[in-house]
């Protein structure tokens, strides 16, 4: 039986007509999120206000924090940063010759492998066209070592593992579903692709996971985050004042409050991007910090 939340949920930052992505919960720095159209990783303050951690870059569809303090973070190119004033890392690059010109979402396994979704055409501005270059998904090992391990998505969006570590999945926001692989834990490689669910109506976004291992999902253009089951019934509804919804995550000292960034689909956009807040009944999983390397071989 599906539960639709009713707590109230709080507006905590307007952004004007950006595209909030990537939300990640820091010990130090709480809420950190990236503005994908306007560039820059930022954390929201303890006094509302918004403070720049990663300024510049633009295109962050994924963040992850690195056991050795930093962020993995997509854009261009697949990335580690430890702040502002340190070298950026690349840990995956740009291939044309492949149709990989840039990257999306991401997350990361029980071993610290960073998986992320490539995207064939810059994803900003272009997500409707109708002939759109399908992407694939990529494995970072903590060697380094980085290959494709699916491919044919539509657009890559949200990715999380299951609480097992066994199960990946990941949102084709055109199609519009969510997939579904069995993870190799030695390998890290990938099984067959299945769907785990489909919609009539949205598309599928940012992702996060409960302890329980409920699969949330912001599915934008609908003003809602809906969580499904791992059988793939749906669980839990919240619903947005606003309808363009991108990401999820569950943060706070017990990981109990459940973030959700949403975007302006252009300036016309009556609505402003914004981070909202909603308490839940419910425990989010704590992502496993990236364990890449952190320094150029």
């Amino acid at each position: 039986m599906s539960t639709r939340i009713t707590t109230d949920v709080v507006c905590l930052h307007v952004s004007g007509k950006g595209l909030l992505e990537a939300p990640c919960w820091h010990p130090d720095l709480g809420l950190v999120f990236s503005d994908a159209r306007f560039g820059g990783v930022h954390r929201l303050a303890e006094n509302g206000g918004v403070e720049t951690v990663i300024p510049h870059r633009k295109g962050i569809g994924g963040m992850a924090l690195h056991a050795d303090g930093g962020f993995v973070i997509s854009g261009r190119n697949l990335a580690y940063k430890r702040d502002a004033e340190a070298p950026t890392v690349e840990l995956l690059g740009q291939d044309p010759a492949v149709q990989r010109n840039g990257f999306n979402d991401l997350t990361t396994d029980p071993r610290g492998r960073v998986y992320v979704g490539s995207v064939g055409e810059v994803a900003i501005d272009n997500d409707k066209k109708p002939d759109r270059v399908p992407g694939g998904l990529y494995v970072v090992d903590t060697d380094g070592s980085a290959r494709q391990v699916a491919g044919g998505i539509s657009l890559v969006n949200g990715m999380r593992v299951s609480p097992d570590g066994a199960r990946l999945y990941v949102s084709d926001s055109l199609r519009p579903a969510v997939l579904a692989y069995d993870i190799d834990p030695e390998t890290g490689e990938l099984g067959d692709e299945s769907v785990f669910v489909a919609f009539d109506e949205g598309a599928p976004d940012g992702m996060a996971m409960s302890e329980d291992g409920l699969v949330w999902i912001a599915l934008a253009f609908t003003g809602t985050v809906v969580a499904y089951a791992p059988d793939g019934t749906l669980a839990a509804t919240v619903e947005l004042p606003v309808p363009m919804v991108t990401s999820v995550l569950f943060g706070g000292p017990d990981r109990s409050t459940l973030f959700v960034t949403t975007g302006a689909e252009s300036d016309d956009d009556p609505h402003d991007a914004a981070v909202y807040a909603v308490e839940v009944p419910y425990r989010g999983l704590e992502p496993t910090p990236a364990r890449t390397p952190t320094a150029v071989a």
